[in-house]
Parts: C-alpha cells; sequence; structure tokens
C-alpha cells in the first residue's frame, strides 16, 4: 500500500469537491481547478475527508495511487492558501519589471526579454530584483519559475543569472595561473 496514497486529503471549511465523468474538481476561495484521474483509481469524499484507492495492485495503478492524491491535495491547498515561488536575479545590469501580465528582463543580451505570465499567475518585483511568481496551481506557478530561470540560469564562476531564492550555486575558482 502506498504511504501517501493510502492517507485522507482534509477538505476545509469553503472549499467543494465534486467528482464527474473521470474528473476532480475543487472549489474555494481563490479559484477554481480540475483534474482528470486514470480508470485504475477511484476517488470518493465522505464528510471533510476525500480518500484515494486503487482498483488492483498492478504497477501502473499502484503507481497513480500516491500521484493522484498529492495532486488533489496541492489542488486543495492551492484554493485555500495559493503557492508562491521567489527567484533571484543577480548580475551587473540585471534587471526586471513587470508591465501588465509581462515580465521585462535585462539579463545581459542585446535585447530585452518579454515573459508573458498565463492566466491565473501573478509577478511582483521588488527593489531587491527578487521576482515572485504566485497563483493557485502549483504545478504552473512551478512551470513559469523554471521558464523564467532557464532565459539566463545561474553561471558557477561569478554567479550571474537569474536562480531560485532557496538555491545554492556551487562555485567554482577560476583559472589556476590567476593568484
Amino acid at each position: 500500500m502506498s504511504r501517501i496514497g493510502k492517507l485522507p486529503v482534509e477538505i476545509p471549511q469553503g472549499v467543494s469537491v465534486t467528482i464527474t465523468d473521470g474528473f476532480v474538481t475543487v472549489k474555494g476561495p481563490k479559484g477554481e481547478l480540475k483534474q482528470d484521474v486514470q480508470p485504475v483509481i477511484t476517488v470518493a469524499v465522505e464528510g471533510n475527508l476525500l480518500t484515494v484507492d486503487r482498483k488492483d495492485d498492478s504497477k501502473m495503478a499502484r503507481s497513480f495511487h500516491g500521484l493522484y492524491r498529492q495532486l488533489i491535495q496541492n489542488m486543495v491547498t492551492g484554493v485555500t492558501k495559493g503557492f508562491e515561488r521567489s527567484l533571484v536575479i543577480n548580475g551587473v545590469g540585471y534587471r526586471a519589471e513587470v508591465k501588465g501580465n509581462t515580465l521585462l528582463l535585462n539579463l545581459g543580451y542585446s535585447t530585452q526579454i518579454e515573459y508573458e505570465l498565463e492566466e491565473g499567475l501573478s509577478v511582483a518585483v521588488d527593489a531587491q530584483n527578487k521576482i515572485t511568481v504566485s497563483g493557485i496551481s502549483k504545478e504552473r506557478v512551478g512551470q513559469a519559475c523554471a521558464e523564467i530561470r532557464s532565459i539566463r540560469p545561474p553561471e558557477p564562476y561569478k554567479g550571474k543569472g537569474v536562480k531560485y531564492e532557496e538555491e545554492h550555486i556551487r562555485r567554482k575558482i577560476g583559472k589556476s595561473g590567476v593568484k
């Protein structure tokens, strides 16, 4: 039995979960999320608890068991609290700016990069070049941060680039002849 999959998901006050035709829909104060569920997995709501079960012990059913439980847990957390991820820009002349639904990035290239945000995501930039991406879907917040980071990943010599706030860059020394 999956250690994650057998745990019930607690549904807080103000959140409604509906299960129809292989889809789980979670509505809460921040919005609505929808997730399709494989036919080998059954989802049931009893009171304020949601349980995820599998129909058989096939390898596919076992692998999906914990996955769908955690996806539904993330949906419930997203519609109540939301998710947030922070990026830090490091480098001389590197900066970011928000204009409407677009993030404008100056990262040492000859042109300014415009990153269009998906609907449902919001971004904020503070004075220390810290970008904060927030939204209700953990997957979409993480994907947007990964795409922004991939524009100019941090390099190991001076640490210039875009990195996650909690990320540690292993630095390398330069040429061995320089002292």
